[in-house]
């Protein structure tokens, strides 16, 4: 029974793995179009490492969940969850990004043969992952709150992106997405959040009371109305939400 929660966790390894497998199987590849030109697309299979991060986020919080349930916590289950976590949130995201840049580079002339050194940056979101996991797990005061954004809300918030690419019709909303620029500004923007020190909600208390659960009321429901009006984008409508509702009530993580 104790070691229930371990394979959930496992599972979410093994998302977090199909995650990777989905980006890198379906890079980029050259095609003709209609006039005989040459034409740069990622096939839309990618946007199965988005659903693959989706569940294994479901699976990450299961696992604490079942091992709360059974009463199975143990050192061995937080380490094992920080090693999958960087992986489903941190390494997967980071190669959604490498193949967004690329995808970016290649509408430009040349841009197939970019150097490596553009592309690079894509890896500092799984370093700062990795870094907020390991501060994480030696920092004995984040028991009701987060001490920056936690790495499965920048996992999720990235995975979105190829969603809102695929399925949206918004001109203005893939542009956006094929200018290298955005790419380096959530690279540094979701970094940022990561290692920081600003106070992010949990769902956890010290007592269940109104006031307390409001601001988590507040995000479901700007969660709720923006998928409704917005699709896929209410994935990041609903983390800017978190951010700065976290920042308003400044919930202490002791």
């Amino acid at each position: 029974m104790k070691q229930i929660p371990n394979l959930f966790t496992l599972l979410n390894l093994v998302f977090g793995c199909l995650a990777i497998v989905s980006v890198m199987q379906n890079g980029l590849t050259l095609s003709m179009d209609d006039a005989g030109g040459s034409l740069v697309v990622i096939p839309e299979k990618i946007f199965m490492a988005s659903v693959f991060i989706g569940c294994a986020a479901v699976i990450d919080f299961l696992d604490g969940f079942v091992a709360r349930l059974l009463k199975a916590s143990s050192e061995l289950g937080a380490q094992l969850d920080s090693l999958a976590d960087v992986v489903s949130f941190g390494v997967a995201p980071g190669l959604i990004i490498y193949q967004f840049l690329r995808l970016c580079f290649s509408q430009q002339e040349d841009g197939l043969d970019v150097s490596t050194l553009w592309l690079l940056p894509a890896f500092i979101v799984p370093c700062a992952g990795a870094y907020r996991l390991a501060r994480f797990n030696i920092d004995t005061e984040q028991h009701y709150g987060f001490k920056g954004v936690p790495i499965p809300a920048a996992g999720l918030l990235i995975a979105s992106f190829p969603l809102i690419y695929w399925f949206s019709n918004t001109t203005w909303l893939i542009d956006i997405l094929l200018n290298q620029w955005f790419w380096y500004a959530v690279i540094f923007i979701v970094s940022y959040l990561m290692v920081s020190k600003l106070p992010m909600m949990a769902l956890k208390f010290k007592g269940v009371t109104v006031m307390k659960l409001m601001p988590f009321i507040v995000i479901a429901a700007v969660a709720i109305v923006s998928a409704f009006l917005f699709g896929w984008l209410a994935v990041p409508v609903s983390f800017t939400a978190y951010v700065l509702i976290s920042l308003l009530f400044k919930q202490k993580a002791s």
